[in-house]
Formats: C-alpha cells, structure tokens, sequence
C-alpha cells in the first residue's frame, strides 16, 4: 500500500488548522467562561465564609455581651441588697439612739421632778421652821433675854478688829449725823448707857446716840453711821443658818450622781 504523502501532510495540517481554531474560537472562550464562573463561586465562597465569620463574631460579641450584663446585674443587684441592708442597720441604729435618748431624757426629767419636789418641800418646811422659830423668839422675849442681847451686841462692838474699827471710826469723823442705834425691844436707860460708853470707848470721843425701836430685828441691835452698819440679832443667825442648810441642799443635789437610763431595744 502505498502511502499518499501529501493527503497525509494535508490532514495533518487541517488537524492543526483544527485543533488551532477549537483552541481559539472554542476551547479559550470555555475555559475563559470556566475560569470566570469558578473565580465567581470562589468569591461567593468568600463572601460566604465571611458572612459565617462576621455572624460567628457576632454571636460570640452577643454572649459576651449577654454575660457581661449578667454580671453587671449580678453587681447591681449585690450593691443594691448592700445598700438596703446598710440603710436598714443605719435606720435601726437611729431609732435605737433616739429610743434611748427619748428614754434617758424621760428618766432625767422624772428624777429632777422628783428632786424638784423634794427641794420645794425641803424648802417650805425650813421656812416653816424659821417662821416658827422667830415667832416663838418674839413670844419668849424677857428683860433677861433683852439684857443679855445687849451684853452681846456691846462684847461684838468692844471686839471689833482693827479694819472694821478703822471703818467705824471714818464713817462716824464723816457723819455729821448722830448714829443711830436700832433694837428689837425699847432699850432702858441703863442699857442705852452701857451702849454709849462702848461706843465712846471705840471711838476715843464722845458721841451722841440716836434710839429707836424695830420689832423685825427679833432681839437684836443694829448701830449704823454714814453708810456703816454693824448688827446682831436671831434673826441674823437664823437667816445665816437657813442660807446654809439651803447651799447644802444644793451642793447634795449636784454631787448625785446622773442615772443613765438602760438601752432601749427596738
């Protein structure tokens, strides 16, 4: 058999003319389609898988969003059962304070009452005794009484000190009035005497003195001079004396000591 070249050479070049214009016209125009269509899918792909990424993002922000408002509830709500619990203690306390206040005010003022009516009644029955006492002095005044008030006023004169002797004998160089001698009873001649010879002693001169009678002094006899003033009486000793046991009373009701009133349970 004998083999025809050129019809050889001819197909193999239309194969080739072939091959050539499927490559061309047919084979780049698909794999050009395939490419773009798997470039596209691999897009979508990645669009997809970015898609799923921002959504898994997303979910976990959420949860972790989700718990950290747990949380923050959790910390609210323990600040808050906190702080209800602390103002109740505080409320509790306030009220515990005021009760026992309220209580130790009502204690002190019931116990100074009580000490108040004590007093009053302390003090009415000392006046009440005083009042006796100088009644019953004026009843039971006697000559005797009377002469041995006067002794007792002429030794109180005769003992005066140097300053109250000082003080005497000015006020009487300044007068230019008689002094005047007050008593309790009408004083008798002899008693008015001995009272000027005492005076006349103290003073180193003669004197004039003036009489004259004042039932209140309660056997008593005053001699005053220019603004001088020397006395004696009961009722000097007896106004002495209450004013004594009135400043103990007083001193005794200071020094007790505060009763402090029992907590109060609220």
């Amino acid at each position: 058999m004998k083999i025809n070249w050129f019809t050889v050479i001819a197909q193999v070049i239309n194969f080739l003319v072939l091959v050539w214009l499927l490559k061309k016209f047919l084979y780049k125009p698909i794999l050009k389609a395939i490419n773009e269509r798997e470039k596209k899918i691999t897009g979508q792909l990645k669009e997809a898988d970015d898609k799923k990424a921002a959504a898994i993002k997303e979910q976990n922000d959420f949860k972790k969003k989700n718990a950290d408002f747990d949380q923050q509830k959790k910390v609210l709500m323990d600040k808050a059962i906190a702080d209800t619990n602390a103002q109740r203690d505080k409320l509790l306390q306030e009220a515990k304070d005021e009760a026992n206040t309220l209580r130790s005010n009502l204690e002190k003022a019931a116990k100074e009452s009580q000490q108040n009516d004590e007093l009053a009644n302390a003090d009415k029955t000392q006046k009440q005794v005083f009042a006796i006492t100088k009644k019953l002095l004026k009843e039971m005044a006697s000559s005797s009484l009377e002469d041995q008030s006067v002794n007792t006023f002429n030794k109180r004169l005769s003992e005066l000190n140097d300053e109250e002797k000082k003080k005497f004998i000015e006020a009487f160089k300044s007068n230019t009035n008689t002094i005047l001698v007050r008593s309790a009873f009408e004083l008798s001649a002899p008693q008015q005497t001995s009272i000027n010879a005492v005076v006349n002693e103290v003073l180193a001169t003669k004197s004039q003195l003036q009489f004259k009678t004042s039932p209140e002094l309660i056997s008593g006899i005053e001699l005053t001079t220019n603004g001088y003033k020397l006395a004696w009486s009961f009722a000097e000793y007896l106004q002495s004396l209450q004013s004594n046991m009135a400043a103990a009373t007083k001193n005794k009701q200071d020094a007790k000591p505060e009763v402090k009133g029992k907590p109060a349970t609220v």
